[in-house]
């Protein structure tokens, strides 16, 4: 009898998930199977669980096998696979990390070194591959070519669960568009991205590091994390005031580099004003589909902004963000960003209470995690 494990399937129909037992799959010469030990609920897949930018004419989705903040232990190796990415030894029970996708290292973008930009990077969905394989299942396959590192034996789950996604984002999105030495920074969102986004930046040397949220509890844990001024959207309601008040913390010059990692078109049209002349906006936030923006294409070119759009990384970045995570333990406290711990059978009410649009929102949820 094949081995069995438990994963998480979301119905478009029932807005809610359901458990079912799915086999193991058996992984080729090349391949590893994971066992998932913890996995990070990220606002991507709370914008999906949501339905943002969809309507009663869309089409049913799914089921969804989802989940991609995870780290976990190696369960099974192909017969082939004897090193992690970096040639150290490899074995089952080693704790490890990853990219959740899989570039295939052979298409234009990839022989350009651009992998997360591989346009054939994607995991296959569980309509075709009905094996017990996501974030919010007890096993993940990396399939080949994958990429796998060892995990720093210092750091426990908590602190790597958003590593995979949330930190390597903001890295990629900071290593391209070029943090300079006294940069000043507005970072729109404070949940794990703009944390971590908050400590990258100023760790790169940024001159004022601002946040911009509507949770107190968040921009305190900002201000923590690196954060030279902070912006609280429920007292300063107006988009023009808070755009003033950026100019103000910047002498009237605007920030060299915005960062937007909220996902609604609104702010992306109120980040693009916080803008210096000739200054960038780096965007990550936005990937609802049908998430349009209203903005005089005239302004951009008048003040020569340079927006630039991100989804995934490069996975040299991975080991990097470990490597940061440990270095600067004793500066941001952000190994323990995780604030909630739900079990996979508790995956509806974990979604509920991190849901910040839901009505039974916790507010107290700095992040949450699932541990399968």
């Amino acid at each position: 009898m094949s081995e069995k494990g438990l994963s998480g399937l979301w119905y478009d129909k029932t807005k809610k998930w359901e458990l079912v037992e799915l086999p193991v799959y058996q992984p080729d010469d090349d391949e590893i199977v994971v066992r998932v030990t913890a996995t990070g609920i990220c606002g991507s897949d709370l914008h999906i669980t949501r339905g943002d930018g969809r309507d009663e004419n869309s089409p049913e989705r799914g089921p969804l096998a989802m989940g991609h903040e995870m780290t976990g232990i190696v369960h099974s190796l192909g017969k082939k696979v004897k090193t992690d990415s970096l040639k150290k030894s490899l074995k089952e029970g080693d704790r490890v990390i990853f990219p959740f996708f899989f570039p295939c290292i052979s298409c234009y973008n990839c022989i350009r070194g651009e992998f997360g930009a591989c346009k054939y990077r994607s995991r296959i969905p569980y309509a075709d591959f009905k094996y017990c394989n996501s974030g919010y299942s007890q096993y993940f396959v990396l399939r080949k070519p994958h990429i796998i590192f060892h995990s720093p034996k210092n750091l426990q789950d908590d602190a790597l669960v958003s590593l995979n996604c949330a930190l390597a984002q903001v890295v990629e999105a900071f290593n391209v568009g070029k943090i300079n030495f006294g940069d000043n920074i507005v970072i729109q969102g404070a949940g794990a991205l703009g944390i971590y986004a908050t400590a990258v930046a100023r760790s790169m040397g940024a001159n004022e590091v601002i946040v911009i949220d509507g949770h107190e509890s968040r921009l305190e844990l900002a201000k923590k994390c690196g954060a030279s001024k902070t912006i609280n959207i429920s007292d300063i309601n107006s988009a023009q005031d808070r755009i003033d008040c950026v100019f103000d913390f910047t002498d009237g010059i605007g920030a060299d580099i915005a960062l937007e990692v909220v996902g609604f078109p609104a702010v992306v049209e109120e980040g693009l004003k916080m803008v210096r002349m000739r200054g960038k906006y780096l965007e990550i936030g936005s990937i609802a589909e049908n998430s349009f923006i209203n903005i005089d294409t005239n302004y951009l070119v008048s003040q020569q902004i340079r927006m630039t759009n991100f989804q995934h990384y490069d996975p040299w970045i991975i080991p990097k963000c470990a490597d940061f995570l440990e270095r600067t333990s004793d500066r941001f406290p952000l190994t323990s960003l995780v604030s909630h711990r739900f079990k996979l059978e508790d995956i509806n009410e974990a979604f509920e209470k991190s849901d910040w649009l839901g009505e039974n929102a916790d507010k107290t949820i700095t992040r949450a995690m699932i541990e399968p």
